[in-house]
C-alpha cells in the first residue's frame, strides 16, 4: 500500500478500535515498535530508515483534529528523503546545535492493534515517553504513536508513523532535532 494511501487509511479508521488478534501479530508488532525505539536511541539512522516504506512518512501534525498533513501546518511532514537531509545535518561536525551529542531513551507502551488489513498490514496505536538529554538538561516528550505498518516478505514496514505530542504547542528551548 502507498504512504497516500495508508494516511487515507489512519484517517478514516477508528482511532479507538481494538481488533482482536492472536498472540503472534500482536508480539510481531510490539517487538517491531521496540526495537524502533532501540534503533532510535541507538542512532542507527540506516537501520531507522529501512523501517520506513519507499515511500513511507513520518508525520507529527501540529492539531491533534488533523487528518491530513500535505499542505498543511505541520512539526514535521517527511518522506525518505527529508529524513536523510535531517540526518545528514545533525552529524555534520560543525552541527552546533548537537554539539556535545545528545542522548534518547524512548518507552512505548500500550501497544493496541486497531485493524489488520486482508493482506497483513496493520494499524496500531501505542504510548511513549521519551526523554533527551543535552547541555545538562532533560527534556520530556511523551504521546501517542499510530502506525500503519506494512507487511512485507522481510516483515513489517512503516509507511506512515504518526506521532502526537502531549506538549505539542509547548515553548522549547531550541528545536527537536531528532525522532521521537
Amino acid at each position: 500500500m502507498s504512504a497516500d494511501a495508508a494516511l487515507k487509511a489512519l484517517a478514516q479508521s477508528d482511532p479507538f478500535a481494538v481488533a482482536e488478534v492472536g498472540s503472534e501479530i500482536q508480539y510481531a508488532v510490539e517487538r517491531f515498535l521496540y526495537r524502533q525505539a532501540e534503533i532510535l536511541d541507538e542512532k542507527r539512522w540506516d537501520e531507522w530508515l529501512a523501517l520506513f516504506t519507499e515511500d513511507g512518512r513520518y508525520w507529527m501534525p501540529a492539531e491533534e483534529e488533523q487528518t491530513a498533513g500535505d499542505g498543511l501546518p505541520n512539526i514535521f511532514w517527511e518522506d525518505r528523503e527529508l529524513m536523510r537531509i535531517r540526518i545528514r545535518r545533525n552529524q555534520h561536525p560543525r552541527a552546533h546545535s548537537q554539539a556535545p551529542n545528545n542522548r534518547l531513551n524512548h518507552v512505548v507502551s500500550g501497544v493496541l492493534v486497531e485493524r489488520v488489513e486482508g493482506n497483513g498490514d496493520v494499524i496500531v496505536r501505542s504510548r511513549f515517553a521519551c526523554a533527551e538529554y543535552l547541555r545538562y538538561e532533560v527534556r520530556h516528550f511523551s504521546g501517542k504513536y499510530r502506525h500503519y505498518l506494512a507487511s512485507t516478505a522481510d516483515g513489517y514496514r512503516i509507511a506512515v508513523q504518526r506521532v502526537d505530542l502531549v506538549n505539542r504547542e509547548g515553548p522549547y528551548d531550541y528545536v527537536m532535532q531528532w525522532w521521537v
